[in-house]
């Protein structure tokens, strides 16, 4: 018995030693410069604009100011948005490609995939050059007699460019949900007299919750903090929160304030994932109670 323990406790030794590396790797990268941001996001700034330390809440009381909330809460209209957009296309495209489309399945994923794969920023200037006044999309509407329609400067270009950049997040994780799931169930729930509508929300949406889940916090996370989109296709009253914390760095802005604006970013991404782990949790509880 002896020697099986001080084997496992070797084996533990040697595995400590091997995520040694990345674990300094990542308190480096990202734990510290965290830890900058929550320490500057108390401080002030010199006279030169240069951050300080210090130990006031000014910056916070800065980030709740009429302005900047109205940002973060454009910021969740427009994620919450873009997410629900990406989730009914999504599970549609997914959906498609596991039930129907047979040895193709596996063509359509990559097909969807392949485009996101392209730089960000080209992607971006893509959809500003199709959504423009003189694009592809108002010569289309104009041949029709429905246009032009000005497009670029309004919620609707940057909600639409979030939709297409993040899309390909949401599709993933519902085809592999998808893929997983017997066809036979779908089967019996036909065969209990259920409608297709019936049949698809009592027993497909549910069985593919963990894909939905996935998908949704996949595409919901980065979409809080993207400013590339609305700054490129949106207009000043398009701001999201990503576009004040940049300015604050790159721009004559405050690195104070800035931070403090990303710890908020930070803390609503923590919560918004909090918050999915305990409904899952006491949903999970309920089914395992349920007989």
């Amino acid at each position: 018995m002896e020697p099986v323990q001080g084997g496992v406790a070797a084996s533990r030794r040697q595995w400590t030693l091997l995520l040694l590396p990345g674990s300094i790797t990542l308190a480096l990268l990202f734990l510290v410069p965290l830890g900058m941001l929550v320490v500057f996001s108390f401080g002030t700034t010199d006279i030169v604009g240069r951050p300080q330390l210090g130990s006031t809440l000014d910056n916070y009381r800065l980030v709740f100011q009429d302005y900047n909330a109205a940002v973060v809460l454009r910021t969740v209209e427009y994620s919450v948005a873009a997410t629900a957009c990406c989730l009914v296309l999504g599970y549609a495209v997914a959906y498609t490609a596991a039930r129907f489309a047979g040895r193709w399945g596996g063509a359509i994923i990559v097909l969807v995939t392949v485009p996101w794969l392209v730089d960000y920023l080209v992607r971006i200037y893509a959809w500003k050059q199709l959504l423009s006044d003189g694009g592809l999309l108002n010569q289309t509407l104009d041949r029709l007699g429905a246009g032009p329609v000005s497009m670029t400067g309004t919620s609707f270009a940057v909600v639409a460019g979030l939709v297409y950049g993040y899309l390909p997040l949401m599709v993933l994780p519902l085809y592999a949900s998808l893929k997983d799931l017997d066809p036979s169930v779908i089967d019996a729930g036909k065969d209990l007299f259920g409608s297709p509508r019936q049949t698809f929300f009592h027993v497909t949406l549910p069985a593919t919750r963990p894909g939905v889940v996935g998908g949704c916090l996949l595409v919901f996370l980065p979409v809080l903090g993207d400013f590339a989109t609305a700054q490129f296709l949106g207009g000043p009253s398009n701001t999201m929160i990503g576009n004040i914390i940049s300015d604050q760095f790159v721009a004559s802005g405050s690195q104070t304030f800035g931070s403090a604006l990303a710890v908020t970013l930070i803390v609503l991404l923590v919560l918004c994932v909090a918050l999915t782990a305990v409904v899952q949790r006491g949903r999970g509880r309920v089914t395992e109670v349920l007989p």
